[in-house]
């Protein structure tokens, strides 16, 4: 099916969802449609997504595609967590090319029993097998979260795909912002609301925002999990966004959805649906609340720089090419990943210390 078959059946079905639904669906029923309905949402069919650059067909790069030395120091954390837990079970969630799994399962190695990976599409889960097939049963693939989770969880830039709400603030009157058809194409439409951000907003201008009911409640499906089992674990999630502080300042005034096609970005969501990503920043203190209030410990929170080098990144790249340390540079460099991605962690003990945030831990901030 080429791009343009499937970029129009989605809009088809989509603009039957509106019709079904009374002429109009939130923003997130729209984004949950655009990303993963399946066979025709971004991460369900079968079009490039990951790599290096434009030239693969991919639409942008994660960090385990930039640098193995991102694996390979992340280990470094989840073996600490596995032995704090007395674990040896690692879950991933949404695992792309199965790129960090494969790092992870290298330098962890018999560390490792089960290494098991949740992800929603198929495409995806089709290439993860061709990368991890030496690890044979090592590695399975599960379709839902099950009723406990023993170990230790990884999220890289997996919460900035799952579907937020849009809030607008209009001369004064709060709205939620979704989406209708106007002569068969896809517009906005708003509608009043008794929604509000956590915080109150300052000031009195327009002002568009986002709200993230569903990564808080997976936060805390993820907790009432982590904690029926019997050894519990921890949790590491990896992603672009902010504290609520800054997620909700006054001058963040257009919020934070963006999309994300042939490494280029625009803010528009409604055109060349299914065939460019759809994603917002995280609130990190929406989440950090969501897995204490359901009874986790936040281990930490910092930039992802100050996390890889508390782990010995600096160290790993001192003994690398010169073109690895280029790339690798790239994950701790404020322009780039190092200061805009942050990392969250949770676990169900409370008395050790995780590496990854032994100097420069924000969680003060949250």
């Amino acid at each position: 099916m080429t791009a343009e078959e499937v970029s129009a059946q989605l809009t088809q079905i989509i603009g039957d969802a509106i019709h079904s639904a009374g002429g109009w669906i939130g923003f997130d029923h729209f984004q949950a449609l655009a990303l993963y309905q399946p066979g025709l949402g971004y991460y369900a069919n079968a079009l490039p997504k990951f790599g290096a650059g434009p030239e693969a067909g991919s639409d942008f790069v994660t960090a385990p595609e930039l640098s193995p030395l991102f694996g390979r120091t992340l280990a470094v954390q989840v073996q600490q967590a596995l032995q704090a837990s007395g674990t040896r079970e690692v879950y991933e969630f949404g695992a792309g090319t199965g790129a960090l799994a494969k790092q992870l399962l290298n330098h962890l190695g018999d560390a490792v029993q089960t290494y098991s990976i949740v992800d929603l599409s198929g495409t995806l889960r089709a290439r993860q097998q061709d990368t991890l097939a030496a690890f044979g049963t090592q590695v399975r693939w599960l379709d839902a979260l099950p009723d406990a989770i023993q170990g230790v969880v990884v999220g890289n830039e997996v919460l900035d795909a799952m579907p937020v709400q849009l809030l607008a603030r209009i001369q004064g009157v709060w709205h939620e912002r979704g989406v209708s058809l106007h002569e068969g194409q896809l517009t906005w439409a708003d509608r009043p609301t008794a929604l509000r951000p956590p915080v109150e907003i300052e000031g009195a201008h327009d002002y568009l925002t986002e709200i993230q009911p569903q990564a808080e409640a997976f936060m805390a499906s993820l907790a009432e999990r982590l904690l029926a089992s019997e050894r519990g674990g921890a949790a590491f999630f990896l992603d672009y966004g902010f504290p609520e502080a800054e997620y909700f300042h006054p001058q963040r005034h257009m919020g934070t959805v963006m999309c994300h096609q042939a490494h280029q970005s625009d803010m528009n969501p409604l055109v060349a649906v299914g065939l460019k990503d759809i994603t917002a920043h995280v609130n990190f203190t929406g989440i950090a609340l969501a897995g204490q209030n359901h009874g986790l410990n936040v281990l930490g929170y910092t930039s992802q720089a100050r996390f890889l080098l508390n782990l010995g990144l600096a160290e790993a790249m001192a003994n690398a090419s010169l073109a690895e340390r280029s790339q690798a540079q790239r994950l701790i460099a404020e322009h780039e990943m190092g200061e805009l991605f942050k990392v969250l962690g949770f676990s169900t003990h409370d008395n050790w210390q995780a590496q990854g945030f032994a100097a420069g831990d924000r969680s003060h901030r949250l």
